[in-house]
């Protein structure tokens, strides 16, 4: 399950305020010495900035995007390149939205809904992908399935155990303390509404309000607190945001940390990698809610320059639909048979936004990790949201057993926010010296929603796709560029930083940015394809 971790901070600042009171000249890279003497942004990000910052350049504007932007108006400018495949495993994805309907991939050998493996791939009416998930949506976290199948003998039970305590524990503690949030909020949204004779109000007409009942007092107080903390937020915007809330806190007690409830749909053995025959060729979303899929797909191909919502950070792609991650922990098999799915069927780019730190099947992921690397693929993967060093604590997949590594292909990849300077990592994000491999922005990160909608989503799940779209951009541009030679361009060419910054938004724990990753760098689009160029 995903809670949105920006959703989360405001909601909990909100909480504690209520109930506390163009020429032939060759094209140079951006300079590494220019970098960490950039000047802090001290301006507010405009809206145009603020759905955009990811594309953007901390030289040019202060801001540490990927430079996108930059390279298509310096670089690539008209130049379309190789069509490239990606895949996508992640949730439903919304095929028909007005902003992927045209980078959606086609399996042009399968023929629609007759029944048949007419390419004898071994899937039936694959025509966009393949939905591994059939009709499952919730499901629990992986060390639950751990204790409900009672595998006492698993050296990570009395672990898996402990953990399930606790977070039940926290848990119930954190619905009853949203739920006391909720009633604030929606008692004074009432309140408001009936004393302004609208639904819908800005902050500016609730101060104008001059009354002495004290209900309508605390409404207003509520109100301003909201909006004063949660960057402009209006009493309706915070109404829907604690509904969501409330959603995914009952999902994680009913669902995820359930040892009762057995989410899975279909027939299959989930403890046989051979048994394959399950699953179907629907890889939309099952309901509005299931939107991770739609989100990370917009970030990496959503059409560019034609008017709607958003630009995806590649040109000339096609989106590969692999269903896997359902709402709780994704499994081993699924996973493993997805990547291969996307390796046998012409992905030269595979996104992994997912991750969980019990996985019982790993070598299997793994052994599928090199199973892409060797047939020249590469993969991404999101580093994680537990702000933990995944040096020290576990987080599947990888592609390394005690840093020995069995890819050259594999990125993981950090998340950054919108301000550079000391707060620049987001506080979910995970890292580690050896085992993240970059940097890239992931916080507050506005994308394609289903339904023809738009919206902005936190995660190191929005930072990996950022990062495969610039795979996509330098294996489209220059073809004969190997997945290696493509992941060593993306870690080399990003932007060094030596500045100290907060890590695990604990302001206590202050590290050299260089100490967070392998590579010490954000990515940069624009210096990628430069780099790249020059690879003979």
């Amino acid at each position: 399950m995903k809670i949105n971790p920006k959703a989360l901070a405001y909601l909990y600042v909100s909480a504690v305020l209520l109930f506390g009171c163009g020429g032939t000249a060759d094209i140079i890279s951006t300079p590494i010495e220019n970098i960490d003497t950039s000047p802090l942004k001290v301006t507010d990000l405009t809206e145009a900035e603020k759905k955009n910052w990811g594309h953007l350049d901390l030289e040019r504007d202060t801001i540490p995007g990927m430079a996108v932007d930059r390279a298509y108006q310096e670089i690539i400018k008209g130049k379309k390149g190789k069509k490239v495949i990606v895949a996508v495993i992640d949730s439903g994805i919304d095929i028909d939205h007005e902003d992927l309907d045209d980078v959606i991939w086609t399996n042009k050998k399968e023929v629609p809904n007759n029944g048949k493996d007419d390419d004898k791939n071994g899937y039936v009416d694959d025509i966009h992908g393949w939905n591994f998930l059939g009709d499952s949506y919730n499901e629990q976290l992986e060390y639950v399935r751990l204790l409900a199948n009672k595998e006492t003998s698993n050296p990570r039970y009395a672990e898996a155990q402990k953990l399930h305590d606790e977070q039940v524990q926290k848990w119930t503690q954190t619905k009853t303390q949203y739920d006391q949030i909720a009633q604030a909020i929606n008692n004074a949204h009432e309140t408001l509404k009936k004393q302004l004779g609208k639904e819908e109000y800005t902050i500016e007409e609730v101060n104008k309000i001059e009354s002495q009942e004290q209900n309508v007092q605390q409404a207003v107080q509520i109100a301003n607190s909201i909006n004063s903390s949660s960057n402009g937020l209006s009493m309706a915007e915070a109404v829907k945001e604690i509904k969501t809330l409330q959603e995914d806190i009952n999902d994680r007690l009913n669902y995820n940390l359930n040892i009762d409830f057995s989410g899975r749909k279909m027939s299959d053995n989930i403890n046989d990698l051979s048994d394959t025959d399950y699953g179907n060729g629907n890889v939309k979303h099952v309901k509005k809610s299931e939107a991770h899929g739609t989100h990370v797909a917009g970030i990496i191909a959503a059409e560019r320059n034609n008017g709607k919502g958003v630009n995806g950070v590649a040109n000339n792609v096609e989106i590969m639909a692999l269903r896997v991650v359902p709402n709780g922990d994704e499994y081993d098999k699924d996973v493993a048979l997805a990547i291969r799915y996307a390796v046998d069927n012409g992905a030269k780019v595979i996104n992994g936004s997912f991750g969980k730190s019990f996985s019982p099947h790993s070598a299997w992921v793994r052994d599928a990790i090199k199973y892409a690397s060797d047939n020249d693929v590469v993969f991404v993967h999101a580093a994680g949201n537990d702000s933990n060093d995944v040096d020290v604590e576990p987080n599947f997949p990888d592609d390394n057993v005690d840093f020995v590594e069995v890819s050259d292909t594999y990125i993981r990849v950090g998340s950054l926010a919108q301000k550079y300077g000391s707060k620049m990592v987001s506080g979910f994000s995970n890292y580690g010296k050896k085992n993240v491999d970059i940097f890239a922005p992931g916080s507050a990160i506005y994308s394609t929603m289903p339904e023809n909608e738009y919206d902005f989503n936190d995660g190191t799940s929005m930072a990996a796709p950022g990062v495969a779209g610039i795979a996509a951009l330098i294996r489209s541009q220059y073809p004969k560029l190997t997945a290696a030679q493509v992941k060593q361009v993306i870690l080399d060419s990003g932007l060094p930083l030596t500045t100290k910054v907060v890590v695990a938004g604990d302001a206590s724990n202050v590290k050299p940015f260089a100490d967070l990753s392998k590579s010490g760098r954000i990515a940069n689009a624009y210096n990628a394809l430069i780099m790249a160029s020059k690879i003979r």
